[in-house]
């Protein structure tokens, strides 16, 4: 460090922004706050805005827990005369994972009579939907109406976008209606909050109204048309998406996540020879098929129960020197479960963390109990739940207690199938579907008093089996 101090006239900004980078990857606090001092003493701090910025960062990374004195420390020495130096903080704060940060200079820019301009408005209003803090969004969604920044297109896509990642669609819908110039961008955060909500057709009415709203197609607005098409079972509906986006999407073979949306599209539609021939075409053309895709194609054969195949793909997969995420071992775990091979199924989940550095997930975990039982082995599903339980391990869930609750229904081990129920009812007492399985296992007992009783049981808790149903698309 007292090597740096002689050099500082000669060093660029670049030079001590990386210097800072630096000292905020080793945490080294006292040399942190040395440098603080010397900018301050050498009247650097002052020239340019973001060593404000990377300070603050450095500061949070070295001791969190003191980020917010440190921030209300830093105000102190900013003059609030401009606007330019609290953009940018807000700016790098919110980029930084620190939205709480970003939220405060915010407040303080407010309080302090500083203008606040639509930079400033767009960083903060994504950092208040990173954290979903609806009540600040609002706040600052009043100031805007007060301050008329309403016509400005890049606060209202803001404004939408945090309502919808809020799942407060409503507002976002007014939020889109009420603005005076709309741009794709602003359809496209409305269209992301209807798919996050399931609201398939509303979807799909946006997407139909926008060439009347002057408002152009993208690879986001194409690739959420896909989903609705998926969640309503429209497939002739995402044939026209298909077709439309051969015919416009020059570059449409490297949109991996368009085309894994395609993939989908057809899969949940039933078609998964359909699927598999927009990802081989992939393969045969100049796109490159990645892990998005081949999790997708996985997720098709598995839905549709073509587990067999999921078993060989995922090891063309391998063979092609991809790299499986959390989704493709569930996917294929599960399929190892559907088709009896218990050794491979405990292969896969094994190589997780052996050979590709990934921890197991609660799912992870229900798949291989589900396999352990699929093949009979109830007391070692039960003795890994008991080991995991005994660990303090907090991956035990409901699904994992409902497959081993399931196997003793189908194996006849009722003594084994109600510690299972009792252990699920702790986690979730309201969970109908476990109320079910009980009842189905004394059911094959024959115990129809205990039946009646959990019937009972249920209504006082208001609990009633969901209707299940089908939806298909029905043409003329």
């Amino acid at each position: 460090m007292s090597n740096f101090f002689p050099l500082y006239r000669t060093q660029s900004s670049d030079f001590i922004t990386r210097y800072i980078h630096r000292i905020s990857q080793t945490r080294n606090h006292t040399a942190l706050k040395m440098l603080h001092a010397h900018l301050l003493t050498s009247a650097l701090l002052f020239t340019s805005p973001h060593f404000h910025a990377e300070l603050i960062i450095s500061y949070a990374k070295c001791l969190p827990q003191h980020n917010l004195h440190t921030l209300t420390n830093f105000f102190k020495c900013m003059k609030p005369n401009s606007e330019l130096p609290f953009n940018v903080l807000i700016s790098d704060l919110c980029r930084n994972g620190f939205n709480f940060l970003a939220l405060k200079t915010l407040s303080f820019m407010h309080c302090s009579g500083v203008s606040i301009d639509t930079y400033a408005l767009c960083s903060s209003l994504t950092a208040a939907s990173s954290i979903q803090d609806v009540s600040f969004g609002r706040e600052i969604h009043a100031h805007v109406a007060k301050s008329g920044w309403c016509s400005s297109v890049f606060v209202g896509s803001a404004l939408i976008d945090l309502y919808a990642k809020s799942l407060l669609i409503g507002d976002a819908d007014r939020m889109f209606d009420e603005m005076p110039l709309r741009n794709t961008v602003c359809a496209n955060a409305l269209l992301s909050g209807y798919s996050d909500a399931k609201l398939w057709a509303e979807g799909v009415e946006l997407i139909r109204k926008m060439p009347a709203l002057s408002l152009e197609y993208d690879h986001f607005t194409l690739s959420a048309a896909l989903r609705a098409c998926a969640g309503l079972g429209a497939v002739e509906l995402g044939r026209q998406v298909h077709g439309y986006l051969i015919r416009s999407v020059y570059d449409a073979g490297s949109d991996v996540f368009l085309l894994s949306s395609l993939i989908e599209m057809y899969g949940k539609c039933g078609m998964v020879a359909k699927a598999w021939r927009v990802f081989n075409f992939v393969g045969k053309g100049e796109g490159k098929r990645d892990v998005v895709m081949w999790t997708s194609l996985l997720g098709v054969y598995g839905r549709n129960g073509y587990y067999k195949q999921v078993i060989e793909l995922f090891k063309d997969m391998l063979m092609e020197g991809i790299s499986p995420d959390g989704v493709a071992f569930v996917t294929v775990i599960s399929a190892c479960a559907h088709t009896g091979q218990l050794q491979l199924g405990v292969e896969y989940f094994e190589s997780m963390q052996l050979e590709f550095s990934l921890k197991p997930g609660p799912e992870h975990y229900s798949c291989l109990v589900d396999l352990l039982c699929r093949a009979g082995e109830l007391g070692k599903a039960w003795k890994l739940v008991d080991e995991m339980l005994n660990k303090g391990d907090t991956s035990c869930t409901v699904p994992m207690w409902g497959a081993l609750l399931n196997a003793c229904k189908d194996h006849g081990d009722l003594e084994l199938g109600r510690l299972a129920a009792q252990r699920a009812l702790e986690l979730n007492p309201h969970n109908d579907g476990i109320y079910v399985l009980l009842s189905n296992l004394y059911a094959r007992f024959g115990m129809w008093d205990e039946i009646n009783h959990l019937r009972e049981l249920m209504k006082e808790k208001g609990l009633r089996k969901d209707v299940a149903y089908s939806w298909i698309e029905v043409t003329d």
